[in-house]
């Protein structure tokens, strides 16, 4: 027997006064109703109700019965609906991970629209290039670029992560312009450290094949806003994912390199813990960087036409 349904059977009984009336309400027969009467006071081993000609009676152990199934009821009918309500606007705390300049250059507007969209969810927001651990860490949500490792967690792609070689107009001028990679080794480059490699660098050439150099270092660092920042110095070239440097080309402070040659593009990746039992507010806001970004995204926009060839895509 159904707890559930034999409890509320039972306070319509009560509140109806009469089987017939109590059926009528629930939507069921007589017979059903005696049944479900009968098999709970079996199952209690007391009698609940007294019958009489006209009128229903509860014993002693049938209103203390009543009393507790009717908050039990509301209570239960209340979940419900708390968790209905939820179902319908999205409620809780979400903890996102990313890298620091990619959050830092193109995260706040997309989160800013989405917290607009839904006023209940509370974003915890981590920035560092440092790749957390998700379960260790408590993260719902992480924001990962480049080629995942095979693991346990779950990865979406969001967007291609494209790259440009790229010097300042300036630099060019003193030092001449590199024609192809391997003129690279004869110029002072600017390298981003967390790469397994950093010094050597991968294009694709015009016929498909590969070609890598080990290009000298200048800088190295973890961070592309400084090695971008001192690319428009002059200091040297670099190579950094157009998501950070699309500005600085199309205003014109860093000119593309190399024409024809193209850097295996990358990928952007919402990487989260499990399929299973994953909140509605973590895949909403999945969906909502998908939608955001996209296959072509806004920064790749004007740069691989012209002047900007030289970009991969």
């Amino acid at each position: 027997m159904d707890r559930f349904e034999a409890l509320q059977t039972f306070v319509a009984v009560v509140e109806a006064g009469q089987f017939n009336a109590a059926a009528e309400r629930l939507g069921c027969n007589n017979s059903a109703v005696s049944r479900r009467i009968a098999e709970l006071e079996n199952r209690l081993g007391a009698q609940l109700l007294t019958r009489t000609t006209r009128r229903l009676a509860l014993t002693d152990a049938g209103r203390a019965l009543y009393e507790r199934a009717v908050r039990l009821l509301a209570e239960l009918e209340e979940t419900e609906q708390s968790v209905a309500a939820e179902q319908a606007a999205l409620t809780g705390r979400l903890r996102l991970a990313a890298p620091l300049s990619f959050g830092l250059l193109h995260l706040p507007s997309i989160l800013n629209a989405f917290m607009a969209e839904h006023p209940g969810v509370e974003l915890d927001i981590r920035l560092d290039d440092r790749e957390v651990n998700l379960v260790e860490e408590g993260v719902d949500l992480a924001l990962r670029i480049g080629h995942l490792a095979d693991s346990t967690l779950v990865a979406r792609p969001l967007a291609p992560i494209r790259f440009v070689t790229c010097a300042s107009p300036g630099y060019l001028a003193r030092h001449g312009v590199p024609r192809e990679p391997a003129d690279l080794a004869r110029h002072p480059c600017l390298v981003y450290g967390y790469l397994p490699e950093p010094q050597l660098w991968r294009y694709t050439g015009p016929d498909g094949g590969s070609v890598a150099v080990r290009v000298p270092l200048r800088m190295r660092a973890n961070n592309g806003d400084l090695l971008l920042s001192a690319a428009a110095a002059g200091l040297g070239v670099c190579l950094q994912p157009t998501f950070l440097a699309y500005r600085a080309v199309l205003e014109g402070r860093l000119t593309p390199l190399l024409p024809g040659y193209t850097v295996p593009a990358a990928t952007a990746y919402a990487v989260y813990p499990s399929r299973r039992h994953v909140p509605r507010r973590v895949r909403a806001l999945i969906d909502f960087l998908a939608n955001q970004i996209g296959a072509r995204p806004y920064w790749d926009e004007g740069l691989f036409d012209g002047a900007a060839e030289g970009t991969n895509r």
